[in-house]
């Protein structure tokens, strides 16, 4: 996902250097491979640690699923889930550097799953919907969109039956409120980051 801009210069963090815009792959056909997200892509990824526990918790339901990594970033939630057996994702997301890298990063893997497309998330959740079996929802912390986002994803039905969805907020900042048929199963913090897995269920509380 994006960092949230800001006027003051950039400067390297303490004591991290390029090793810091580098992530790696951490299981399944790609185990391993590392690729680097460039310093001018306006990102925040999700770290290496996260994404282990996020597919500790998915386990069998990646193989063969259709996922949606909003406001990709890096694409490094999405390129895991390929990695793993997904049958498809598309990865949506406005930075034009991003967008280039990850292009790049899909053509050079071979990934024949995978699909970019440069759009403003919001926007994107306005058009012609289509279902989802899994959808990761990582947008920036500072911009507000998490709720609308996730109103759009339910109200214009890009979930499907049962569909698992990954969302990544701020630590300091309690989660927005949710549609109500997303029902919480998983949720762990690492450092300034909480990060949560919902279930779809039907109105009356059980996984459809």
């Amino acid at each position: 996902m994006r960092a949230p801009k800001s006027n003051a210069p950039r400067s390297a963090a303490p004591g991290r250097g390029a090793s810091s815009r580098v992530l790696r792959i951490i299981a399944g056909a790609w185990r391993g491979r590392r690729f680097r997200f460039p310093a001018e892509a306006n990102i925040r990824p999700t770290p290496d640690r996260v994404r282990e526990t996020l597919f500790n918790w998915l386990r069998e339901r990646v193989t063969g699923a259709r996922c949606l990594d909003l406001c990709a970033g890096s694409g490094a939630l999405g390129l895991e889930a390929l990695s793993r057996g997904a049958a498809r994702v598309h990865f949506v997301e406005s930075d034009a550097t991003a967008v280039r890298e990850l292009r790049a990063r899909l053509e050079e893997w071979g990934a024949s799953g995978g699909s970019v497309e440069r759009m403003d998330a919001l926007r994107y959740l306005r058009t012609k919907p289509e279902a989802f079996d899994i959808v990761f929802l990582d947008p920036p912390f500072t911009a507000g969109l998490l709720r609308s986002a996730a109103q759009l994803l339910e109200d214009r039905e890009w979930l499907a039956p049962a569909a698992l969805i990954y969302v990544e907020s701020a630590a300091r900042i309690e989660l927005p409120e949710l549609p109500p048929t997303w029902q919480p199963t998983k949720a762990k913090r690492a450092g300034e980051v909480r990060y949560h897995l919902f279930q779809k269920s039907t109105p009356g509380g059980s996984p459809e």
